[in-house]
């Protein structure tokens, strides 16, 4: 067992009308995950369904405290934007959660 940061990400308050500024911050966005995940710091992210409480996803991240969390989100696109705002929680679970990507690669039908 260990500590992890679990990451809510929620609708931030900024609004941009111009949909290619939209597309090239979640396209940075996007890449920010692929990065994170190729250094192993980003153990799992994905969407929510729509839903009523702006939940839009989740990340946990391989850091064990709120500061280092707070610096990896701050190299994302759409959160520095304001299109999404983050909550982080300190989270403990499994050591093994790691190996999650590796298996995960093995039986995705998607790739992002």
């Amino acid at each position: 067992m260990k500590y992890y940061s679990f990451v809510l990400l929620k609708t931030g308050a900024t609004k941009i009308t111009d949909k290619d500024s939209v597309n090239r911050l979640f396209d940075g966005h996007m890449k920010n995950i692929q990065r994170l995940a190729k250094e192993k710091k980003l153990i799992v992210a994905g969407p929510f369904g729509k839903n009523e409480r702006d939940y839009r996803g989740i990340f946990i991240l391989n850091v064990k405290t709120i500061k280092e969390a707070e610096a990896l989100l701050a190299t994302d696109p759409a959160i520095n934007a304001g299109l999404l705002i983050s909550e982080i929680t300190l989270w403990y679970g499994s050591a093994a959660l790691p190996l999650y990507l590796e298996a995960s690669k093995k039986v995705n039908k998607f790739k992002f």
